[in-house]
């Protein structure tokens, strides 16, 4: 008699101004990015929790800190997160804090 493969324990995180949704998951094996993303919002839905509802899950995701498709393929372990838009750009950010140390440099 042959065994079915045991489940893949994976996590969806998303970080969250002042905060942090967590959800651990058990999916079968050969189960995707996109799987992992479907049974967090349903999970999210049974469990009734509200700050699920700010996140875009068609934003941009990763797996331990390196983007990835949505067809990736998920290691026993792996970390889902899905990451939100920047709210101010990081080049632009830079710029003005140089220019604010510029004026102060040359009081």
């Amino acid at each position: 008699m042959v065994s079915a493969p045991p489940p893949l324990r994976c996590c969806v995180v998303h970080a969250l101004p002042g905060d942090e949704f967590v959800l651990e998951l058990d999916l079968p094996p050969c189960a995707t990015v996109s799987d992992a993303l479907a049974a967090a919002q349903a999970r999210s839905s049974e469990l009734g929790l509200a700050r699920a509802a700010s996140i875009d899950w068609s934003g941009p995701v990763g797996i331990f800190g390196e983007v990835c498709g949505r067809d990736r393929v998920l290691a026993d372990g792996d970390r889902v997160e899905v990451y939100r838009a920047l709210r101010n750009d990081p080049k632009e950010s830079r710029r003005r804090r140089a220019r604010l140390a510029r004026g102060l440099a040359g009081r």
